[in-house]
């Protein structure tokens, strides 16, 4: 193990950013020099010398990859870093997204956080993975590992999202000819054009890209698959096809006043962001600047919104929340080792804005030209099984821009899955057995398409375990690849 005595000896302490003022003047990674991994060295081993090596390590319960992370966190506190990205390179193919965007359930399951109060808090799992995979970047330790013989098989993969990655990759690996399909111009899915720059800055994104190409994985950027090639000619042309195309459809708020302009998808307004960040002509752009901004949606997306609206300079930002403002310790009614809703401070949260929880939208009000001006609010409480609003709390907030960070409902039905005829399920996902084969044959799907709206660590896990489905379909039964997780398997929750 690390230290014996490391979280006695050692607070618990995490990455530091840079000073709001500085870091609203652009649109780089939050954290100083380059980047968060690097800013990480100074203290990072002694934050890896906290981890107890239990005998039971119930990270890993918290993370569906399988990290191994006692065994890096160890290698780490040892100084011995070129061992610890074999180990974490074992089980997650991309750290640095993780490392970067994972809300980080290990860290939650991790024994430290029992009692916060005499460990003084979890190991930071997180920081440690993303300095590892930084530091292994920087060494130029990260190579492409083509593989040995071609086994002539092709397989396309529709989506280049971290699944659809994943599965890429480890087929690749694993001797198959694969083809990704994505319908942007530019290859990475909700990666490239759905995470701000702020967050996750594209040149992590490019990197791990050239390493795939390098590796032998092809890239078809720009081409919509259901239009440009349709659901027959892949059959046609490749011995298996992946799904992963995510879970595109957002959920909407049909209020009165929904067709008023103004009112967008934050899907609309991340991607435009994105590409104007880097220095991309984008007509007509949605922009905050000089506006009063209500987001409704508190989770990550609305958080990602908050950030963007801030550096576009809004004038004044809302971010709106139905269920109550969770509490900062972890709820009883959500035990160790459970994900506990708390509240939590992002980096677009300590940069301004003002956040409104258990409140519900009953109508979006308008001007004369037809946009919105304001938005009607109601504070709501959870009775009977719904959320009932609470007579005379009726307020009205200013809005010349609404954006609606809900959540998403499914892959689009249409082009494509009608043109296979894929089976969905009761929530509108696509339909997939044990090995995550759907009911058209040679036909997989892994992610969000599947799985529903998740995590990046999970739509990871889905990847690898769909690329693990597919190897052993080509191969009748035979697969060397991993498979760390069901497509029946959930977080733990109560």
């Amino acid at each position: 193990m690390a230290d014996p005595k490391g979280f006695l000896t050692t607070p618990r302490e995490g990455a530091h950013r840079r000073p709001v003022e500085e870091r609203l003047r652009d649109w780089n990674e939050v954290y100083p020099g380059e980047g968060i991994g690097t800013s990480l060295l100074p203290i990072i081993s002694k934050q890896a010398g906290r981890c107890m090596d239990c005998g039971i390590p119930f990270c890993h319960q918290g993370c569906p990859l399988g990290n191994l992370i006692p065994e890096w966190n160890d290698l780490v506190w040892r100084d011995d870093w070129r061992t610890a990205i074999e180990r974490l390179h074992a089980t997650n193919n991309f750290p640095e997204f993780t490392g970067r965007l994972c809300p980080a359930p290990c860290e939650t399951a991790c024994v430290l956080a029992i009692d916060e109060s005499i460990s003084g808090g979890p190991v930071t799992i997180k920081n440690v993975e993303v300095s590892i995979i930084d530091r292994a970047w920087a060494q130029g330790w990260v190579t492409p590992q083509p593989p040995e013989w071609l086994t002539g098989q092709r397989v396309a993969v529709v989506g280049s999202g971290p699944s659809g990655l994943a599965a890429a990759q480890q087929l690749t690996r694993a001797g198959h000819t694969v083809a990704v399909y994505e319908r942007a111009d530019k290859v990475g899915g909700l990666l490239r054009y759905g995470i701000p720059e702020f967050k996750m800055e594209k040149r992590v994104v490019d990197r791990r890209l050239d390493q795939m190409s390098r590796e032998g994985t092809i890239f078809r950027s720009g081409v919509n698959v259901g239009v440009d090639v349709t659901g027959q000619d892949l059959r046609a042309r490749y011995d298996a096809v992946v799904l992963a195309m995510g879970s595109t459809i957002p959920r909407d708020l049909p209020m009165p006043g929904r067709e008023l302009g103004g009112i967008h998808q934050a899907m609309e307004f991340l991607p435009q962001a994105n590409r104007a960040a880097h220095g991309e002509e984008v007509p007509g752009q949605i922009s905050a600047h000089g506006k009063n901004v209500v987001i409704i949606g508190g989770g990550d997306t609305g958080a990602d919104c908050l950030g963007t609206a801030h550096r576009q300079g809004a004038a004044n930002v809302v971010q709106l929340e139905i269920m109550p403002q969770p509490t900062e310790m972890r709820p009883v009614h959500q035990p160790w080792p459970t994900y506990p809703m708390l509240f939590r401070v992002s980096s677009a949260h300590e940069e301004g804005g003002d956040r409104k929880y258990a409140v519900s939208t009953t109508e979006f009000l308008g001007d004369d030209q037809g946009n919105v001006r304001a938005l009607q609010l109601v504070e709501v409480k959870f009775e009977n099984g719904r959320f009932e609003p609470v007579p005379n709390t009726e307020v009205e907030v200013p809005a010349e821009l609404v954006l609606l960070a809900m959540g998403f409902v499914g892959p689009d039905r249409g082009g494509l899955l009608e043109q296979l005829e894929v089976e969905l399920d009761e929530r509108g996902n696509i339909k997939r057995d044990a090995s995550y084969a759907t009911n058209v044959e040679g036909v997989f799907v892994a992610g969000d398409a599947g799985r529903g709206q998740s995590l990046i660590v999970w739509a990871i896990a889905e990847g690898r375990a769909c690329a693990a489905g597919v190897d052993a379909w080509l191969r009748e039964g035979q697969t060397s690849l991993p498979s760390p997780i069901k497509p029946t398997d959930r977080p733990l929750v109560v």
